[in-house]
């Protein structure tokens, strides 16, 4: 689909990105704006949150990638930009910040703040956007609607809002209903159905308050700059370069300079003739003639675009600050499959291909970062935190690859007066109050200082909320022991605060492996005489070798037993024959589970079937039982 011209008046474009929580329900209010902005036509099917286009985004009902896309109302175009709400992907914020000229706040009506939408409002109010404040789900039964409307307000002046940021709007919304209101007084009303509403008020308030694209000086095609802050990659035309029009136009087939960095940091520029203009119309990208300033499109043409790269018209025209992320918390070792399964299940990838599929990842994504090792099958990259990591592991086993990643390894940094520093987190817990004394011991264990005690909180009566500062170290290996304390019911949050000093030992797991001792598959048999020594990870005719960890010891050294015993026949009847005997329960160990379980000396092998866990040294005689001795 193709039209003369892409260019739109930059009074009539409102740029604007979704702040929220996980699960405040960010996506499910960008459905519904696209549908009542008569974004689909009628004949049109449109799939429950239509923006989380990723399977996994799908799967675990969470924003991992920042999209655009656009609705218009009248003749004013809004560009809105879906952006994650969890920490770990915070790179993705960072960039798309530059963007947008204000932001929609989403929070929950029960739940309030947390601190995820701390940590992406302080980079608005800092790049001095325009808030409007949404409050979600004011449906639900126990929802606290002024409590939230002051804790947010709170919130706006803890984090340095200006007087006009801090004198925000607020809209009271249920998203997945579709209806919004300005009127507190009309809340009760539109619930009960007494009342009937859309969300136009939300629309007029986007108009209303968020200001247009500023625009650099500058109309002509020679005085065009955008800053790239996304990419993607189409099979017909290559890479797509996404950014905003800051100053000037561009049209398809005109001579343009990128401003770049090579691997080694230095400045790198690139002529290129740009292919390909494309606008958003809805999801879609439609393309067109031209681009204006103030409006956020997508460039084709240059193989090489990088995130934080400036396209330029003319050598005059001078680059951009690059994006500039916080940095990294957590590293973790990527390495070819040495097992002797390796090629079984998906393809046995060489050093090559793993080292270029993780540059393309970092390439892609400004908050990782990649590092060589001494060992030149092995190779380190640096993130923000586990979840990040699982997810990157998921799309490349969902891509076919075999792989083995290590425990993940906090960095470390020195104070100018030599004092050793480590990362420092947040973390806000949404419990039942009958487990505040178990989860409070248990963080306490692991470094943590309660900071905060609060009755009352979202989720109804009998539940309380406690803020803890503790080591990212001691968050590692936390979550399910957390949930077990908790039974399930609990919800936790978490937010980088900085590096503090650092806070000593803190005991990981106690209890060893049980280690196969031979290649083949186990036997029932073999695993019922094994059950008295510790919990199983696998079940019956799996197949397994010498080095294989098969499940959790009750003792802290490791042990090497043989699975696959089978039991000897004879022609004499034992008493018990006839008795049915079976194994006990196994514990199957997700991807995050083993993340959290695996000690230095060990590997996680990941296949596009199976996630099995193994020692470094395979071979028995080579390594030490000893917990004192192969933990150095």
């Amino acid at each position: 689909m193709s039209t003369n011209s892409g260019i739109q008046d930059p009074a009539k474009l409102r740029n604007v990105c979704i702040i929220a929580h996980v699960d405040h329900g960010k996506t499910t209010l960008v459905d519904f704006l696209l549908r009542q902005a008569g974004t689909f036509k009628q004949h049109e099917s449109m799939t429950d949150r239509v923006m989380d286009s990723m399977d996994l985004e799908r799967e675990r009902g969470i924003t991992i990638l920042a999209k655009n896309t656009s609705v218009k109302v009248g003749d004013i175009k809004i560009n809105i930009v879906d952006t994650p709400g969890h920490a770990d992907f915070g790179g993705e914020v960072e960039r798309i910040m530059g963007m947008v000229d204000g932001a929609l706040l989403l929070v929950d009506a029960a739940e309030g703040p947390l601190p995820q939408t701390r940590f992406v409002l302080r980079k608005a109010l800092s790049q001095g956007l325009k808030v409007i404040l949404v409050i979600n789900k004011v449906d639900r039964p126990d929802a606290r609607i002024d409590e939230v409307v002051n804790h947010a307000f709170d919130l706006f002046v803890e984090l340095g809002a200006s007087d006009v940021q801090a004198n925000f709007p607020i809209v009271y919304a249920c998203a997945r209903h579709g209806w919004c209101t300005l009127n507190r007084d009309d809340v009760d009303a539109m619930i009960s159905g007494e009342k009937k509403g859309t969300l136009q008020p939300l629309f007029d308030e986007i108009l209303r308050d968020i200001p247009s694209p500023k625009v650099l000086e500058g109309k002509g095609n020679e005085d065009f700059q955008m800053l790239i802050s996304n990419l993607s990659y189409s099979d017909y035309v290559g890479r797509l370069a996404i950014g905003r029009v800051l100053a000037g136009k561009v049209k398809r087939g005109q001579r343009i300079i990128r401003h770049g960095v090579d691997a080694a940091g230095n400045s790198v520029n690139e002529n290129f003739s740009v292919t390909r203009v494309y606008t958003y119309h809805g999801l879609a990208m439609v393309e067109v003639e031209e681009l204006g300033a103030g409006d956020i499109g997508v460039l084709a043409g240059s193989e090489k675009a990088e995130i934080g790269d400036t396209f330029v018209g003319n050598d005059g025209v001078s680059p951009l600050p690059r994006i500039v992320v916080e940095k990294p918390t957590l590293g973790m070792i990527f390495a070819v499959s040495t097992s002797p399964l390796s090629g079984k299940e998906g393809e046995a990838i060489q050093s090559r291909k793993l080292r270029d599929r993780l540059m393309r990842e970092v390439r892609q994504n400004v908050a990782l970062r990649f590092e060589e090792t001494s060992q030149g099958d092995q190779f380190r990259i640096l993130g923000r935190g586990e979840l990040q990591f699982a997810i990157l592991i998921e799309q490349m086993r969902r891509e076919n690859f075999e792989f083995m990643v290590g425990k993940p390894t906090v960095l470390y940094q020195t104070s100018e007066n030599g004092e050793r520093l480590e990362p420092m987190e947040r973390a806000v817990l949404d419990l039942p109050e009958t487990a505040a004394g178990d989860v409070t011991r248990m963080f306490q264990g692991r470094k943590g200082i309660l900071t905060k005690y609060e009755a009352g909180s979202g989720h109804g009566s009998g539940r309380v909320r406690l803020e803890f500062d503790i080591p990212t170290r001691g968050l590692l290996g936390m979550r399910s022991h957390y949930l077990t304390a908790t039974r399930g019911e609990g919800l936790i949050s978490t937010i980088f605060l900085g590096y503090g000093p650092h806070k000593g030992d803190i005991a990981h797991r106690t209890s060893g492996s049980l280690i196969c001792d031979r290649l083949g598959k186990t036997i029932e048999y073999g695993l019922m005489g094994l059950e008295d020594r510790g919990i199983m990870f696998v079940g019956i005719g799996v197949d397994v070798y010498e080095g294989m960890i098969i499940g959790e010891h009750n003792k802290e050294n490791d042990l090497n037993v043989n699975p696959c015993r089978e039991k000897k026949l004879t022609n004499i009847r034992s008493a018990g024959a006839e008795f049915l005997v079976t194994l006990a329960g196994i514990r199957k160990m997700s991807l995050e589970q083993c993340l959290e379980w695996i000690d230095e000396d060990e590997w996680i092998e990941v296949t596009p079937q199976s996630i099995r866990l193994r020692k470094k040294i395979l071979n028995q005689n080579l390594r030490s039982v000893k917990r004192e001795e192969r933990i150095k």
